[in-house]
């Protein structure tokens, strides 16, 4: 199986799953979401984060091609160009963090490598901005409560597998932080612990149509 590993752009872009290619949870704060979901189209809104965080910070994502098929992706940023980052009860991300929104594999092409080639991908591309590390909020109940979240955020097994630490407890969105000295230098048995999380993300959250909900709402307490 041939694996490529490009940047998101606005030519990518159309690449990424139709449910977030439609989503607009992280990149607007939650009134600018419902409003772009019950007037407006998710997607242009999507397409205009994207145009300027490339513009004013660099690559924002990754996306990993099998044979020549989209088979997941990675967005990522500092918490200035994401407005949902400060709606969380255990905000703010950390000044010398950037924030990783979300990470999928397709489940089809799960079992190849693909989760540690887009993980350790954006490691080396933060790394060489001379960032320290990746923050993330992760869901301690995935897969337990299907709500507006489900989908947008990753289980936080997924993250202490792989590294990351606690900085900030919650029963539902703990914060957590992964140094990239230590993303850069993982084991073969953490990076096969990362392909079999990502690969056990439910595929109908991926894959299914965003709702307005989904677009619109916010983590609470």
């Amino acid at each position: 199986m041939s694996r490529r590993l490009v940047n998101l752009t606005l030519d990518t872009l159309e690449d990424l799953p139709r449910r977030c290619r439609q989503c607009v949870y992280w990149e607007l704060d939650p009134v600018a979401a419902e409003r772009a979901c019950a007037t407006g189209d998710p997607g242009l809104e999507k397409e205009a984060w994207v145009s300027q965080t490339l513009l004013e910070w660099g690559s924002c994502g990754k996306l990993i091609y099998a044979d020549g098929m989209p088979a997941g992706f990675a967005l990522y940023a500092p918490p200035a160009y994401v407005p949902r980052s400060m709606a969380f009860p255990t905000s703010p991300i950390s000044q010398d963090a950037v924030l990783l929104m979300t990470a999928h594999v397709v489940p089809p092409f799960g079992g190849g490598g693909l989760g540690r080639m887009l993980i350790q991908g954006v490691a080396r591309d933060i790394t060489k901005r001379g960032i320290k590390a990746i923050e993330a909020f992760g869901d301690a109940k995935y897969g337990d409560e299907m709500d507006e979240m489900s989908g947008c955020l990753a289980p936080v097994d997924f993250f202490t597998a792989v590294g990351f630490k606690t900085v900030r407890p919650h029963p539902r969105f703990p914060r957590v932080r992964l140094e990239l000295r230590t993303a850069l230098s993982w084991k073969s048995d953490v990076e096969y612990a990362l392909e079999k999380l990502l690969n056990s993300m439910n595929p109908d959250a991926i894959l299914r149509p965003a709702t307005s909900s989904m677009l619109a709402g916010s983590p609470k307490e």
